[in-house]
């Protein structure tokens, strides 16, 4: 299957390199690679420039923003960025963080995943990061079915039918719930171990936990969803801050009636679905 490749990359300098060269050591290469320089004030630039000059798949799309390393609009307008060069002449097409260590057989498995079930829209699989020991360790802290935005490949199909990425906080589990409302299917697999070299959420800022609240709301949640929610993210987390935060940004977003991301239909389809997951944990 034929693929496309987007990157978001702020100040990755210390990660892209390892990075870059994991992706263009597939068994299944890339046809296409866009590196976005995200208003970079390191070396990332002149990384992808070599990088660049080397390997005719990958070109350079510089942008400019918050220097902020916030979850959900930055690196969603650095990805459109990216999108935006690209045609439609891809069978699915991924988007990676900066910070990753790809197996060789990451995107020839992925390819299989696809061609053999026509139902799957979305798939990829499971994050591990270095323990203290110098270990590599899983570090999934969602739900299994989830797949971590840092590496997530979309079918064409599924990708045009949910409307691309929504540029908002919370991105990568609207894409998930709206893939699976029109009837698509998630895969994650647990043979594909992607090496995270930064500390996953180390680089974000401490508003992205009150972003979270907000993306809740925005999302059609509901009050008592978003409240088992952000108790689960708080118990993981082991920070009943969590647990504060997230609320406090859902109020602020239904007390100040921000617009949500999703139609009615998609809302209540939304919280039948996490309704549903939530009584299987139980019963």
């Amino acid at each position: 299957m034929k693929y496309y490749v987007v990157i978001p990359a702020h100040n990755e300098e210390a990660y892209l390199p390892r990075m870059l060269d994991t992706l263009l050591g597939q068994t299944l290469p890339a046809h296409k690679i866009v590196v976005v320089n995200d208003h970079s004030s390191d070396g990332t630039e002149v990384i992808i420039d070599q990088y660049a000059a080397r390997y005719p798949a990958l070109t350079k799309v510089n942008v400019t923003s918050s220097g902020k390393h916030l979850p959900g609009s930055k690196v969603i307008n650095a990805f459109h960025a990216g999108y935006k060069v690209l045609d439609d002449e891809y069978d699915f097409i991924a988007k990676l963080d900066a910070d990753l260590l790809l197996p060789e057989t990451y995107f020839e498995r992925i390819s299989k995943i696809f061609s053999s079930s026509p139902k799957v829209g979305i798939a990829g699989g499971f994050s591990y990061e270095k323990d203290r020991e110098g270990h590599w360790r899983l570090h999934h802290p969602m739900d299994k079915t989830h797949i971590r935005g840092a590496f997530k490949s979309y079918t064409r199909k599924c990708f045009k039918t949910i409307g691309g990425l929504r540029n908002a906080m919370g991105w990568d589990t609207l894409d998930e719930l709206l893939a699976q409302y029109h009837g698509f299917e998630l895969f994650t697999d647990d043979s594909l171990a992607v090496k995270t070299l930064r500390p996953v959420g180390s680089a974000y800022d401490k508003e992205a936990l009150y972003l979270q609240g907000i993306a809740m709301y925005r999302m059609h949640y509901g009050f008592w969803i978003s409240a088992i929610a952000s108790a689960k993210m708080a118990w993981k987390k082991r920070d009943p801050a969590v647990f504060i935060d997230n609320l406090q940004g859902y109020f602020k977003a239904r007390k100040g009636q921000m617009p949500y991301l999703v139609t009615p239909e998609e809302g209540r389809f939304i919280r039948r679905l996490r309704w549903g997951n939530i009584r299987k944990k139980l019963f």
